[in-house]
């Protein structure tokens, strides 16, 4: 680009001097075309610096020549320093554009290091804190099946508890590391109703609600089924925390053209209206009406399985006015 520049420059310079009494029209066109190139290419501020210096002189010196021989008004002049003022001018503009998106690439590519160093983190803890939450779990355990006074068990029993939310809180960590990571999903040809009615037998086997589980009719979906029950397993643990025995947990499916949804509602407390739009940012906790806290990662990790299928999670107030979360994901082929 620059050498063809260079050629047009030469060119209007030539047309410039045979051309006496209409050398504006070269001499506007030259201008103009260094504005444009300039505007494609922004040089280093000292070739700009000699570019500029020599085209005006150049110039300068054929319109000065016209003027003082008689050819042109000697009021033409007054393109010498006016044309070059304002190719400067644009020069300034472009110059402080280029500052400006260098700026924003720089605090971009920083804050692509901090998420970088984050999902680090996330990665590293959770594999650290497995192998001893592992280890401290099986010698509690170990040592509640001995002989030991009912305080001492009830106690144990607490810390095994614990240990056991701070392993689910390392599994969801590592699962949230490896999806902001962009790790590619095992997308398989899925009965996602029959994955939802399944996994609503193994939690209704062993909690005490009423369930209803209505997935008719069923469909065919491209996913990856095992990230898919990650996710359906920590919208229903959601459930199950902000319930009560007597509460009821609804798992539905709906199915659409070219999308499937996938609903669970509870009768619980519901979600106030100002809290709707924090529930899935991660650490954040609602406080269950009485029970342990959770990990505060379920919800966002299952916002970003849904999103990872290019699907979307909503959250909103159920029929029962309890908390109702629709993950719909599209069918895919």
């Amino acid at each position: 680009m620059d050498g063809v520049l260079a050629a047009i420059i030469i060119a209007m310079l030539v047309l410039m001097v045979r051309m006496p009494g209409q050398e504006t029209i070269p001499y506007h066109i030259l201008f103009l075309s260094l504005t444009i190139v300039y505007g494609f290419r922004v040089w280093p501020l000292l070739p700009t610096v000699l570019v500029t210096l020599a085209v005006t002189g150049a110039t300068g010196w054929i319109l000065g020549s016209h003027a003082f021989s008689g050819v042109i008004d000697r009021a033409e002049l007054a393109e010498v320093p006016l044309m070059p003022a304002l190719f400067v001018a644009m020069v300034w503009h472009a110059r402080r554009r280029v500052a400006a998106l260098r700026q924003v690439e720089l605090m971009a590519d920083q804050r692509r290091a901090s998420l970088e160093r984050e999902r680090g983190f996330f990665r590293d803890t959770s594999h650290a804190l497995r192998t001893p939450l592992t280890i401290a779990r099986g010698h509690l355990e170990l040592a509640a099946t001995g002989p030991i006074p009912a305080v001492a068990s009830q106690r144990i029993g607490v810390a095994v508890h614990q240990l056991e939310r701070m392993s689910a809180l390392s599994d969801r960590l590592l699962a949230l590391a490896r999806l902001d990571a962009g790790e590619e999903l095992e997308m398989r040809r899925t009965d996602i109703g029959a994955l939802v009615s399944q996994i609503g037998r193994n939690w209704s086997a062993g909690t005490d609600r009423h369930w209803v589980v209505s997935c008719l009719p069923t469909r065919v979906v491209d996913c990856d089924p095992q990230w898919m029950e990650l996710a359906l397993d920590a919208l229903i643990e959601n459930a199950v925390h902000y319930t009560g025995p007597c509460d009821t947990i609804r798992l539905g499916c709906i199915a659409m053209p070219d999308r499937y949804m996938i609903t669970v509602d509870d009768s619980g407390p519901g979600i106030p209206a100002e809290q709707l739009p924090h529930v899935f940012e991660r650490f954040w906790h609602r406080r269950p009406p009485d029970g342990p806290m959770g990990s505060g990662l379920g919800l966002p990790m299952a916002k970003a399985v849904a999103e990872a299928h290019g699907g979307v999670l909503r959250a909103m107030t159920s029929l029962d006015g309890g908390a109702r979360f629709e993950l719909t994901v599209p069918t895919g082929r």
